[in-house]
């Protein structure tokens, strides 16, 4: 009793929340709405009423011949009843009007809610299969679910208006009447109640499944993807796996399809049954004399609709209770609440950095792992000073950036900017103070222009500052060539579009990256997808255009560390060895000996520019 007492409560919630965001979204839409199904509601009755007039009259006439007393008297009643359906289309009409407005309404305000959601929640939580899962729940079909609870919220109330109406025009021939009319409908309300929550369970179950089916989608379709799938011949291996996965869930959705057909079929045959013996007990009235045939006429009607609108009723209710635990999952998702938030206090950050950037005895390990990335670690960064950090895959490098911007928080010590920690500022404010170009650079399909100015969306797009980004970065000149100039479309995504090189990606990114004017410029392998000529193009300009600011360069390249004032080596989470390029050749430690190494191992550019 107390579960099914939790799950009518839930369901109640689910439908003031989905109710209250229909009304946030579409306001005077969805009271015109009410209004509306309150009186479509009331239509079929007041046709069914004048039923008997229509049959009496007609009774009354017959045989008489036609003659302007006889027409009048039948012409009044069938009048009232095509005046009735005449609204009754009026209406109609105006319902697909009113629900096609609340439909595009309630899908950008609910897509506005997912999307908000999507980037207020911690960095971190994209990291767990089980958010990925809420967000995929959340997204599927979170407005059509909304707009089907509203609907059947909306039947609902139609036709318990229908019902009580036909149940008054029952009501004097029997009391037993409406309530049979109820019951009959019963096997049907209690067949679909129960489909419906397994389906729901099996739609919890499987949605890591589906999120494999877009997975196999993805690949077997993103340009990305296109070349290695066709090189490793890959189509048939991840066809296979799409089928193989798409054919079970469509085995357990037809047997899911079966069960309902055989249910209803099963409950039909119990509804005719009672009807037939209404229908029995009428006919013997009418025999006895007690009832006109206009009663018989009005019953007929008024049972059999009753009939449907009772099963449409108690349908509505068993959609009402299946789309609220659907759509308990777009309010699931929307009730995260992130951990990485603003201090009661915020601190304001400062508008140039004046000290140094200290990692304080920070230790940190990613949510729902056991060994620590970092343990103690300690770190001073010098403002204005470019630092440079380098050492094999899984020492901790890029870990520090995710920290520095705050995308976590240590697990315990403590990040500090001038002396202040990095908790007691604003998160906005902080990641302002920051611009990161990270390893694998986002290729923005959008133009020239915009991809740029993208670095910082709050500033004026001013044309100047946005060729001499692209300048400092080494793009401009391949701009400046390309069909529409700084106008033209990247990416083959959308028409008229123009590809770039990876290389030339980078350099967009990082012409984005200096458009931000940042203090702290961070950039994560700026120099990977380059070649050598490019590379020492860009860093012959890389000194004045840190100059100012403090610039953390994370790198393998050995062209690129040469470059900073400070050169930190790290290993397994630790900073090993610290110093200039000819300090840490003197030193003679693991920096020296992976740059004999490379210089060891031949003249390849590639090889001689790469720290192990």
């Amino acid at each position: 009793m107390n579960s099914k007492l939790r799950s009518a409560n839930t369901v109640l919630s689910h439908l003031l929340k989905t109710l209250s965001l229909v009304w946030s979204a579409s306001g005077y839409w969805t009271l015109a709405w009410i209004i509306l199904v309150l009186v479509q509601g009331l239509l079929p009755a007041a046709l069914i009423s004048l039923t008997p007039r229509v049959v009496n009259a007609l009774v009354q006439v017959s045989g008489t011949g036609i003659s302007g007393a006889s027409i009048q008297k039948v012409l009044v009643p069938v009048g009232l009843m095509a005046g009735i359906m005449l609204v009754g289309e009026l209406l109609n009409s105006a319902a697909e009007w009113i629900r096609t407005a609340q439909s595009e309404l309630v899908q950008d305000h609910i897509s506005g809610l997912i999307h908000q959601q999507s980037v207020a929640v911690d960095y971190g939580f994209y990291e767990y299969s089980e958010y990925n899962d809420k967000l995929n729940r959340a997204r599927e079909g979170a407005s059509g679910r909304s707009l089907a609870l509203l609907e059947s919220t909306g039947s609902l109330m139609q036709n318990s208006v229908t019902l009580l109406a036909m149940a008054a025009v029952l009501l004097p021939y029997g009391l037993w009447l409406p309530t049979i009319l109820v019951i009959s409908a019963f096997p049907a309300f209690f067949i679909l109640l129960y489909l419906n929550k397994a389906h729901y369970r099996w739609s919890q179950r499987t949605t890591t499944d589906r999120r494999w089916l877009m997975y196999y989608d993805y690949l077997l379709t993103n340009s990305t993807m296109a070349a290695e799938v066709r090189l490793f011949d890959f189509a048939d291996y991840f066809q296979s796996s799409y089928q193989n996965l798409r054919r079970r869930l469509r085995k357990e959705q037809l047997k899911f399809l079966k069960d309902q057909t055989i249910g209803r079929f099963f409950a039909a045959i119990i509804a005719l049954i009672i009807t037939g013996i209404a229908l029995g007990w009428m006919g013997r009235q009418v025999l006895l004399g007690i009832l006109t045939l206009g009663d018989l006429a009005l019953f007929f009607q008024a049972f059999n609709q009753g009939q449907n609108i009772v099963k449409s009723l108690l349908g509505s209710l068993g959609q009402i209770y299946r789309n609220s635990l659907f759509i308990g999952n777009l309010f699931e998702f929307l009730q995260i609440k992130p951990e990485i938030i603003n201090p009661p206090n915020p601190i304001p950050a400062p508008s140039a950095l004046k000290q140094d950037i200290k990692f304080r005895q920070v230790t940190f390990r990613y949510p729902g792992t056991q060994e620590a990335v970092l343990d103690n670690f300690n770190l001073t960064l010098p403002a204005g000073k470019i630092v440079a950090i380098v050492g094999d895959n899984g020492a901790g490098k890029s870990t520090l950036i995710k920290l520095l911007c705050r995308f976590y928080d240590p697990n315990s010590g403590s990040i500090e900017l001038d002396g202040i920690d990095l908790r007691d500022f604003s998160v906005k404010e902080l990641r302002r103070l920051i611009t990161v170009l990270f390893q694998s650079p986002i290729p923005y399909y959008t133009t020239a222009k915009e991809n740029i100015a993208l670095g910082d969306v709050a500033a004026a797009s001013n044309q100047l500052e946005i060729e001499a980004a692209a300048q400092a970065s080494g793009i401009h000149e391949k701009i400046s060539r390309l069909p529409l100039g700084y106008n033209t479309m990247l990416g083959k995504l959308f028409p008229e579009g123009t590809d770039l090189s990876g290389g030339q990606w980078q350099r967009l990114a990082l012409a984005r990256a200096f458009f931000r004017r940042a203090q702290i410029i961070i950039l994560d392998e700026p120099t990977s997808a380059m070649d050598p000529w490019a590379e020492h193009d860009w860093l012959e300009r890389f000194r004045s255009l840190a100059s100012g600011r403090t610039a953390i360069v994370i790198t393998h390249r050995f062209t690129l560390a040469m470059q900073a004032d400070i050169i930190h080596v790290m290993r397994a989470g630790q900073i090993v060895e610290s110093g200039s390029h000819d300090q840490l050749l003197n030193l003679d430690g693991l920096y020296a000996q992976s740059w004999r190494d490379q210089m060891e191992a031949g003249s390849s550019t590639t090889v001689k520019n790469s720290l192990i």
